[in-house]
């Protein structure tokens, strides 16, 4: 067996011994290409997603990871559905409303908003149910929340988010606070009312108290949607 076998072979059983990954259940592929480990294939949630990422960085050291690992849509859609539902949840979110939209269609940027004054610009296009956001926006909140409102259309595959912050912001753990803070407020299936958010050197702990088990993954999955996390510990009980 080749060094490279043997790398993937444990990383393929650091995966499966992760029960959060559910390696059993999803289809995931391991392969070499040069110095870089390639991840493909589809999990149940972003967690799984995010942990199969982790558990891999963990193990390949001073190899690259590409990530093609997408999660498993709630509803199965085309990509020009897709991007017209996040279209219109930037378009309805008052945060972003001093942003300039343009999608992507058959290879072209079709102008959606221009708002008078305009200095962010937010580029949407779609690939395989992989929402991809570009452009330029003022500030890391602006660019979490758009982010987040990608992820929470149900066909999404994954959300590459490639907005730059111009000019360019620092990034701190009070910053992903408020995010987090902010996306559990937006999400109507979720009481942000009734959760504790901490952060320290990227780390989301959540706390507090939930009527069901899905609420419970659903705030943990809005932590994971935020750009920068590097990882959610999720203390949230479940009323008995």
């Amino acid at each position: 067996m080749t060094k490279d076998s043997e790398l993937l072979e444990r990383v393929r059983e650091a995966l499966r011994a992760d029960t959060r990954v559910g390696f059993d259940e999803a289809s995931i592929s391991l392969s070499v290409d040069g110095d870089q480990i390639i991840i493909d294939g589809e999990v149940a949630d972003i967690a799984a997603k995010r942990w199969a990422l982790h558990r891999a960085a963990e193990l390949v050291q001073n190899r690259g990871i590409v990530d093609r690992l997408h999660v498993r849509p709630a509803v199965a859609m085309e990509d020009g559905m897709i991007r017209d539902l996040v279209r219109n949840a930037l378009i309805d979110e008052a945060a972003l409303s001093r942003c300039r939209l343009r999608e992507r269609v058959k290879g072209k940027f079709l102008l959606v908003r221009d708002p008078p004054g305009a200095r962010e610009t937010i580029d949407i296009r779609v690939e395989d149910g992989v929402v991809i956001l570009e452009g330029e926006v003022a500030g890391l909140a602006e660019k979490r929340l758009a982010g987040a409102l990608a992820w929470w259309v149900a066909g999404s595959r994954d959300v590459i988010n490639r907005l730059r912050v111009v000019p360019a912001e620092a990034d701190n753990d009070f910053e992903i606070v408020d995010a987090v803070r902010l996306v559990l407020e937006k999400d109507p299936f979720v009481n942000a009312d009734q959760l504790r958010v901490r952060v320290k050197q990227a780390v989301v702990n959540l706390d507090g108290l939930v009527p069901t088990e899905s609420e419970r993954d659903m705030a943990e999955h809005d932590a994971w949607y935020v750009f920068g996390v590097e990882d959610v510990v999720n203390r949230i009980e479940v009323k008995a």
